[in-house]
């Protein structure tokens, strides 16, 4: 069921008329920075009459930040702040707190648009369409089943603690979907965002926050109240709902990029940044006026947005709000939690978190088993998925909103969800203090014993694997270790033998044929590892010549004062012909490429050779540079 909105108040009217005529009209069309003055003060001056629509407080507020709104254009143009960003950051604030109030029934402006944003920035990075395509047809399933699944069993925990049916059912819906902020940010900084475990999460996460917009048109339909309405009335709340979606979708189609090409060609990074902004807050306020929630507006406008033509250029525009938002979102998660609720109703909220988290935990790793994940990550996935997240709070709301949830039951369900995420730290660090360490198997591969040959490579990574093929072309005879179990399989189905072995270790060193071998290749992947395998080398094989792979030229330094013989910075020879192919493409002659590039390597080795008995800014003059020729582009 659906309801209808109240007609619009005077003072949203003034609200957003003051955002258009303060922030986006007189940067999209260029006009003087004191006709924003203008526009700000007669608007000003109405809002300060509408003594009726607005407490004192509050207009004392509204008019203090336009006027700052103001001031910002003002001094943007004039330099003080710069064009790129000053603006836009005051921008952003002066609307949040401008329609605050309008929303604070809602759970807070600042803390809703600062998650929409904030996610609007991951559907940037990700691609909502792309990534759930990712997880193809048998784990998208999957991913469903593991909301409806968790949906359904969590809303029981609410039945059997006493609570009504509709309420249980909107209280494990909001469980259901993960913090997207917190899984987000420690998938990166563990490195795993790009791995497949990770963009497996990614997409589940994505799956999860697009169900905001069923869930929340859930609770319109259970919302109480209706018993006096007719059929005809339901069906008309309903078609009014769907209409709003499907306008709203239309008009992100096919009326976002025309918008955003207009707002381009003027070139002024603020306009785009409001525009992101005012489609958020449009698309909200379109929504709420279709009788549904605006938190399904702003969502769907941070769906839309990441599917428009200008994705990347506004990804770039509000980049830099990142880390402001995120902050923004758990200072505001912060805020929302009542400690004296917890103090009242602990007992309940421990209960609560330790049953729905264990609940959750137990579909997240069924459901992960059921689409051949291994165990391992499986309990991963477990672990950083099991709390509850952000977009409970705006479910929770929208329920409070229309009278699913009381004000008591509504704090009490924040305060589980904010402790389950507050735990979900604690609970990674015990997960990798605790798990077993994964144990390398050994099936197939041979340790060395007793090898000889004329040349001993230790290392077969990507510049090991190259360095051996004139080797092998000559038909040398050679030895190669590696202590990667995957990387001695995969290079197997190449037609490579590999043997399995330590390299900082004496006696791998010795079965491998070190002390009989001519030459030894070090070739390892860490500049440490190097070092240290040279060391070792050089000391107990002092006939056999010493090759090194250098990480830069710090390390090539290093090495040499080791006593490798040669070493290899792994970048300079494919740089310098890297820049030889692009004199190739401005039309120089080949013979002259050539004579470039030999100049280029003697000059740095006259270079290192001063470096080795000065320090690293020994022979800089040698090194050609480009500050008192650098060509700048006409303005």
């Amino acid at each position: 069921m659906t309801h209808a909105s109240p007609p619009l108040s005077p003072a949203l009217k003034t609200r957003l008329l003051g955002v258009l005529g303060v922030v986006l009209l007189p940067h999209a069309l260029h006009l003087a920075p004191w006709i924003s003055l203008l526009a700000a003060l007669g608007l000003l001056w109405h809002a300060l009459h509408l003594r009726h629509a607005i407490p004192l407080p509050n207009r004392l507020l509204l008019a203090v930040l336009m006027l700052a709104g103001t001031a910002a254009v003002w001094l943007t143009h004039g330099g003080i702040f710069g064009r790129d960003g000053g603006v836009s950051f005051l921008v952003l604030l002066t609307v949040l707190k401008l329609l605050e109030s309008r929303t604070r029934r809602d759970g807070g402006l600042l803390g809703l648009l600062g998650l929409f944003l904030l996610l609007t920035l991951f559907l940037f990075d990700q691609g909502p369409l792309t990534a759930l395509w990712a997880l193809g047809a048998f784990a998208l399933l999957l991913g469903l089943l593991q909301v409806a699944v968790c949906v359904a069993v969590l809303g029981l925990v609410g039945v059997a603690l006493g609570y009504p049916y509709a309420g249980s059912l909107v209280a494990g819906a909001g469980f259901t979907l993960t913090s997207t902020a917190i899984v987000m940010q420690m998938l990166q900084e563990r490195g795993d965002i790009s791995a497949p475990k990770g963009r497996r999460i990614v997409s589940i996460l994505l799956l999860e926050d697009l169900a905001i917009v069923p869930l929340l048109a859930l609770v319109a339909f259970l919302a109480p109240g209706g018993e006096g309405l007719t059929l005809v009335d339901r069906l008309v709340g309903v078609g009014t709902g769907i209409g709003a979606i499907a306008a709203l979708v239309v008009a992100g189609v096919y009326l976002l990029n025309p918008m955003f090409r207009l707002l381009a060609a003027s070139r002024a990074r603020e306009v785009m940044t409001a525009a992101a902004l005012l489609v958020v807050l449009g698309s909200a306020l379109w929504m709420q006026l279709g009788g549904l929630s605006a938190a399904m507006g702003a969502f769907l406008a941070g769906v839309l947005l990441s599917e428009s033509s200008f994705r990347h250029q506004l990804e770039a525009d509000v980049e830099p709000f990142r880390g402001i938002l995120l902050g923004l979102f758990f200072l505001a998660v912060g805020m929302a939690l009542d400690l004296s609720v917890i103090a009242d109703n602990w007992r309940l909220v421990a209960v609560s978190v330790a049953a729905l988290m264990v609940l959750k935990a137990a579909i997240i790793y069924g459901v992960a088993r059921l689409n051949k994940a291994g165990h391992p990550e499986a309990l991963e996935r477990t672990v950083l998925m099991a709390q509850g997240g952000e977009f409970a709070f705006v479910l929770y709301s929208a329920a409070f909103s229309v009278g699913l949830l009381n004000a008591e039951n509504t704090a009490i369900l924040n305060a589980i969800v904010i402790v389950s995420m507050a735990l979900t730290p604690v609970m990674v660090v015990l997960h990798d203090r605790l798990r077993p360490v994964p144990k390398v198997s050994l099936d197939g591969l041979e340790a060395p014993d007793g090898l000889s040959g004329q040349v001993l490579i230790v290392g077969f990574g990507r510049f090991g694997q190259i360095a051996c093929q004139p080797l092998l072309a000559r038909r040398v005879a050679i030895n190669i270790i590696d202590d990667d179990a995957e990387m001695i399989r995969a290079a197997e189905t190449f037609g490579f033998k590999v043997w399995f072995g330590d390299g900082t270790r004496l006696d791998i060193l010795k079965a491998a044929g070190a002390d009989r071998a001519r030459a030894v290749v070090i070739a390892t992947d860490k500049k440490e590892t190097t070092t240290r395998i040279a060391r070792l080398v050089r000391h107990e094989f002092p006939n056999a010549v010493v090759l090194a792979r250098a990480w830069d030229r710090a390390h090539a330094l290093e090495l040499i004062r080791e006593g490798v013989d040669h070493q290899m910075r792994e970048m300079f020879h494919s740089a310098l012909a890297l820049g030889g192919e692009v004199l190739e493409v401005l039309g120089v002659d080949p013979d002259e490429i050539g004579a470039i590039s030999e100049g280029v390597i003697k000059r740095d080795a006259e270079r290192f050779a001063l470096q080795m008995t000065g320090d690293i800014y020994s022979g800089k003059s040698l090194i050609i540079g480009n500050a008192e020729h650098t060509v700048k582009a006409a303005s």
